[in-house]
């Protein structure tokens, strides 16, 4: 096992791969460097093992496809993963590799974004998408994570042998942060710079597409990890909806005993039945969630039973 493996998921990143490597191997030096290459197109793989990273690679495109293979590969005590595109400086590293490695905490986020990201950051819709993010995300879930899709974090062996990998691209990190505040894992924030990318090198990040897979991630997630409080908004909503239709019947009625708009009485008694289902169905939904929540929680106790053994 490792003390400390990089990983470096990469996709056509030649301009900046040499530098990250270096960079990593002279801030980390008792660490192992991983470059993951995803099908690149340009020499990232050559240039990559040139400078003294072992380079494997994953077929299959996509980030998220990449990092399940990286937790399912390496067994390392600390895992830092940083991206390719040399954004984010690796003087941070040290510092919260140590935080995973002397304080036991599961999980690391490089804030970017209360540093410089959004001076250096030269796309608009990118900054505002992160901050909206971070603000549904710290809502929903009642916690207090700096940068949600920031690309640079470290782990520790228990994360990354139990986080179960679903997303294939970049919603990748807000499915990694809700997995570890909904798991009530240790989470820490350490602020770190951030640089744009040099020049000729391009984001592999769409602005619209991706970030609508971001939103659908956080719903879904949402769903899976609090699902009474999901389903009961969504049957609040329902009553409230039906409620409105159904008051100016029942006005009718008191004022001459008739029923005029009988098929919108009709149809507002099945909203109303629709919305208590809801209800009943976040309620069985959460007890199984927190079975889960259970079997994790044994599972992570199997784990250091087994290491201690």
């Amino acid at each position: 096992m490792d003390k400390i493996a990089v990983i470096i998921p990469c996709y056509n990143e030649e301009k900046t791969i040499k530098k990250v490597v270096e960079d990593a191997k002279a801030n980390l030096p008792e660490a192992v460097i991983y470059v993951y290459d995803n099908n690149s197109k340009d020499n990232t793989a050559k240039i990559a093992e040139e400078a003294g990273a072992i380079v494997r690679h994953e077929y299959l495109q996509g980030k998220g496809n990449v990092i399940r293979r990286m937790f399912r590969d390496i067994d390392a005590k600390c895992y830092l993963m940083i991206d390719g595109d040399d954004t984010y400086p690796l003087e941070y590293a040290k510092e919260m590799c140590d935080l995973v490695l002397n304080e036991q905490a599961d999980m690391v986020v490089g804030d970017r974004l209360s540093s410089t990201y959004f001076t250096e950051n030269k796309r608009p819709f990118h900054n505002f998408g992160n901050s909206f993010v971070r603000f549904s995300i710290n809502k929903l879930f009642k916690t207090n994570i700096k940068d949600i899709m920031t690309g640079y974090r470290a782990f520790g062996f228990n994360f990354a042998k139990t986080f179960p990998v679903l997303s294939r691209g970049f919603e990748i990190e807000t499915e990694m942060t809700i997995h570890a505040v909904y798991n009530n894992m240790d989470v820490r924030n350490v602020i770190v710079q951030y640089r744009d990318r040099p020049e000729g090198s391009e984001s592999k990040l769409s602005t619209y597409s991706d970030g609508i897979k971001v939103i659908g991630t956080i719903i879904k997630l949402f769903k899976n990890y609090k699902p009474l409080a999901f389903f009961t908004t969504i049957g609040a909503i329902l009553a409230i909806i039906a409620t409105v239709f159904v008051i100016p019947v029942f006005i009718e009625y008191f004022k001459t005993g008739l029923v005029p708009k009988f098929p919108t009485l009709i149809a507002c008694g099945f909203i109303y039945i629709a919305a208590i289902q809801a209800f009943f169905a976040g309620l069985i939904l959460s007890t199984m969630a927190n079975k889960d929540r259970r079997d994790f929680e044994q599972t992570l106790i199997n784990m250091h039973f087994k290491e201690f053994k």
